[in-house]
């Protein structure tokens, strides 16, 4: 039987984590995998394996390993929450971990304006224990905005997965997570 993939696809503090956590206490069976909580582990427990520069391989390594497992030992609906807006990292994930045959795979991109990511930035309590190179938020989502420039940095697309549902407002959660469970419903 065919599983469930949600990958979501944002930049820093558009909802991304929020909706993950609010769709896996909605759809029954499922898990989120949010390499923030990765990051954070090594960086509180193994700072010196990080990584100085280029892709965080530690990082990826441990995502990957929670991504096996879980495909390997269990029978849940993953919630993929991290930004994923490469189109290649989306087509690793699509093609490589999670392929066609065996899951539906639904995209969620959170195509927030930039301003209003600042204004969240700024009310934030969230915990800057993830950084590995930054300082704050604010230096997250300038990098970011710079990566807006990179070739492979694009809004996904319909041909990329079974669903595709853009939330260009915060207040559209609550019907894409219940679109969700009535795709798992009706499997």
């Amino acid at each position: 039987m065919k599983r469930i993939v949600v990958i979501t696809v944002g930049k820093t503090h558009s909802g991304k984590t929020t909706f993950a956590r609010q769709l896996e206490r909605k759809l029954d069976n499922s898990i989120v995998m949010d390499q923030d909580n990765h990051a954070e582990f090594i960086n509180t427990y193994y700072k010196k394996l990080q990584p100085k520069k280029g892709p965080n391989t530690l990082k990826h390594a441990i995502s990957k390993l929670v991504v096996d497992y879980t495909k390997e030992n269990t029978d849940f609906h993953l919630i993929i929450c991290n930004s994923n807006r490469s189109i290649n990292d989306r087509g690793y994930l699509l093609k490589q971990l999670f392929p066609a045959k065996d899951y539906i795979r639904i995209l969620v991109h959170f195509d927030i304006p930039d301003h209003i990511l600042l204004a969240r930035i700024q009310q934030s309590k969230r915990k800057t224990t993830i950084f590995r190179s930054a300082v704050n938020f604010e230096q997250v989502l300038a990098r970011q905005q710079t990566d807006d420039a990179r070739e492979d940095v694009i809004s996904p697309t319909q041909e990329e997965a079974d669903y595709l549902f853009v939330l260009k407002d915060s207040r559209e959660v609550d019907v894409i997570v219940e679109r969700v469970v009535a795709i798992a419903k009706g499997m």
